[in-house]
This record gives structure tokens, sequence and C-alpha cells, in this order.
């Protein structure tokens, strides 16, 4: 099938990588190229490099109006794109939206991260059909997945990644979506406080951690020094750092770190 695709982070390359595999992508649509990383040299989106490896044409637009061709794509895949889609063009292709939840609990942002940090053992992948509201459309296909135990952020994207592409196809075959059904409950983006663990509250902090790894990564300060704890657990009630890594230091165990300070 002849199809495009709107993605930027990573999920949206994973999908996108898959998708390619099996139909005809006639263009992906990406965000702008962007500042990134302690350097702040101007970098391409995640799943604009993809793109170019497939040979894939890549088209950037700052903010997306009337005006915006499609070139007679019928369909148009959304994963992690980043951008609101304007009515007008909603109104010209069936829109598909691949969103990490069980909708229409987790919509926005970070649904992954903030079911993780909310405790949940159960989240889904869920296709939509894109509407004006936020990740308010119907259900087209949905697939369960757990969260629960020592899952992090990182497993759960792979998964999504690995379900999309059929969820995908599944909802292309579906003629009847369903509504939504339920409270709507809104994931917001992760900002700063987010990071911080309360070392106080160790399941809270040992949620976070798993929520924020191995992508973003939560903070707190161990034996004087401020560090990023990429892995850790609840021993007998208590937290246990695994993983950390100091600021300008690679990570390490935990036990290294404490190697180090002696």
């Amino acid at each position: 099938m002849r199809l495009a695709v709107a993605a930027t982070a990573p999920l949206g390359a994973d999908v996108l990588e898959r998708l390619a595999a099996n139909h005809d992508v006639a263009f992906l649509l990406t965000r702008p190229d962007r500042q990134r990383g302690r350097g702040r040299k101007v970098g391409a989106p995640p799943a604009k490099e993809t793109a170019e490896r497939l040979g894939i044409p890549v088209r950037q637009a700052e903010r997306l109006d009337e005006s915006f061709s499609l070139d007679g794509v019928d369909t148009i895949v959304v994963v992690a794109y980043g951008a609101l889609v304007p009515a007008t063009l909603l109104d010209r292709a069936t829109w598909l939206n691949v969103h990490p939840s069980r909708l229409p609990r987790w919509r926005g942002a970070a649904p992954i991260e903030r079911a993780i940090m909310a405790g949940d053992a159960e989240s889904a992948v869920s296709v939509i059909r894109l509407v004006e509201e936020l990740d308010a459309g119907p259900i087209g296909a949905q697939r369960d997945l757990s969260i629960g135990g020592d899952t992090t952020a990182g497993d759960v994207y792979a998964e999504v990644g690995r379900l999309a592409p059929g969820l995908i196809d599944e909802a292309l075959a579906n003629d009847s979506f369903a509504p939504q059904v339920g409270e709507a409950t809104y994931a917001e983006k992760i900002g700063p406080a987010d990071r911080e663990l309360h070392l106080e509250d160790p399941v809270d902090a040992w949620r976070r951690v798993r929520a924020l790894s191995p992508h973003i990564g939560a903070w707190a300060v161990l034996e004087g020094r401020r560090v990023i704890v990429w892995r850790a657990r609840i021993e007998d009630g208590a937290f246990v750092p695994l993983e950390v890594q100091p600021e300008g230091r690679k990570r390490m165990t935990f036990a290294e770190f404490l190697r180090g300070l002696r």
C-alpha cells in the first residue's frame, strides 16, 4: 500500500523502518532540524535520518497549513510527530495515529512515562483516526501491553515499535472504528521537576527511574554527588541504585561509583 508517515522521535523512526519493509512510503513528514546535545549542534530528527538511509523523500515543515500538498496520498500514519495537524488537512486524507496507551487514559505527550510513574501495571498500543481534539479519535486497533515489574520506558517503546505495523494494517482493514469509552486522563510533557528523585518515597523514585530510562534520565544526590540513576530496584522497601552516571562521567554500576569515591 502507498502511504506517508509523519514522525520525528526515535519511536517514529522505528515504525517508519518497519512500515517501509512492506509498504510504499511516499514521503516522511517530520519536524525541522534542531540544535541537539550539549554542543547545541544542529541535527536531523531520528526519523529523518532513517528516511534518508532508506531513500524515502523527506519533507520538513515548521508549521502545517492548507497549502501543504499530500501528493495524492490517501493515508498518513502519525507516530511521535510532535505537531498539530490542522483540520483542513485532516479532511483531505485518512490520518492514523499510533498512540502508546489504552485510550482514553493518558492522552498527550508522554503516555508511557506517565503510566509507569502512576504505577500502572497494564497499558496498550492504540491506533486511532486523528481528529482535531488531542488523541480523541475513534480506535481502529488496539493491543494490550504489560508495563509492570521492572519494565522501563525503553522496553515499552521497543514493544510498541514491534506491534505498530501489524496494528496499522489491522486498522486499515477496519471499516468500523469504535469511539473511546471512559474518562480521559492526560500525560503532560516531562519537565525538569519530573526528573528529580525524592528518595523519601522509594517506590515513587523507582518508578521515575524506570519511566525515564534510557532516554531522559532521573537524578538524585547520592553520597554528596549529583548523579543520573539509570537502573534501580526496591529491596526490603528501600530504594537501591544499580547503575548511575555522575556529571561529566560515563555510566557505571553503583558499586563502581562507591569505589571511586573511596
